[in-house]
């Protein structure tokens, strides 16, 4: 756990409160970028038996990041020994549900503190919330950014806005409970995309995001999106050595 608070930058942040967990979230999200790369699937795909500890090396010690099944996983190991109140939840994208059509696409966290719920995600490229957002009717803002979340019978959906872009869904849920051992399915899946892809290993197929004081930045394949009090610049990386170099950056510690 020191090591933890210590690699995010919160050394000594030990309370069970509102302002700690906004800051451990929003540090963790700047200290710790998401990115897919580094799961090593040569083993087979491990999402429910996952080796935490070797998860933490690589991700935490080491910074490479991670994913959601990665980050959220263990950001949610990391608060409930702080003392939190932690429920795991599952979510999908419109983008992953197309391709996959499983609820479960998805991992992150629900945190009841001082009778509220705060939805607690350390493990999405973004754009997204770059604090804990307040299950709440009521419209709320970050950085420039505006979230919402709407009911959808079965579902929520969590919406998004910038200063001048329209409600877009991040992705939606279910609010039950979950389990590890739900994302089996995902596992399943995973490796039968896995053993089918005899695409070319050319890194066009990366993601990986990292937030900063005021925003975030994202990397999808050559997309580049950057969000800065909600105002946001998309733009085609067409070079390779560009494209290589920004990867380098928003991995690396040196990003700011």
């Amino acid at each position: 756990m020191d090591r933890y608070l210590a690699r995010i930058g919160c050394a000594g942040e030990t309370g069970v409160d509102l302002a700690t967990l906004r800051k451990l979230h929003k540090n963790h999200l700047m200290a710790i970028p998401y990115n897919g790369a580094t799961q090593d699937f040569q083993d087979g795909v491990r999402l429910v038996e996952l080796d935490e500890d070797a998860t933490f090396e690589t991700c935490v010690v080491q910074g490479r990041g991670g994913t959601c099944f990665q980050l959220n996983r263990l950001f949610s190991r990391l608060l409930t020994e702080l003392g939190y109140d932690v429920t795991l939840l599952a979510a999908s994208t419109a983008e992953g549900w197309e391709a996959s059509g499983i609820d479960v696409e998805h991992m992150f966290n629900r945190v009841a503190l001082d009778g509220s719920d705060w939805l607690v995600d350390v493990g999405y490229p973004g754009p997204s919330y770059v604090e804990p957002l307040l299950v709440s009717d009521a419209v709320q803002s970050q950085y420039g950014c505006q979230y919402r979340l709407v009911d959808r019978g079965s579902r929520i959906a969590l919406q998004r806005r910038g200063r001048i872009t329209r409600w877009s869904v991040v992705y939606t849920f279910r609010p039950q409970a979950r389990q590890w051992s739900d994302w089996k399915e995902m596992e399943d899946f995973l490796a039968r995309e896995i053993a089918a892809d005899t695409g070319p290993r050319d890194g066009r197929k990366i993601l990986c995001g990292r937030s900063f004081e005021n925003g975030q930045a994202v990397l999808k394949g050559r997309r580049y999106l950057t969000v800065r009090d909600g105002r946001e610049e998309t733009r085609t990386i067409t070079e390779d050595g560009e494209h290589d170099r920004l990867v380098s950056y928003l991995l690396s510690d040196e990003f700011s």
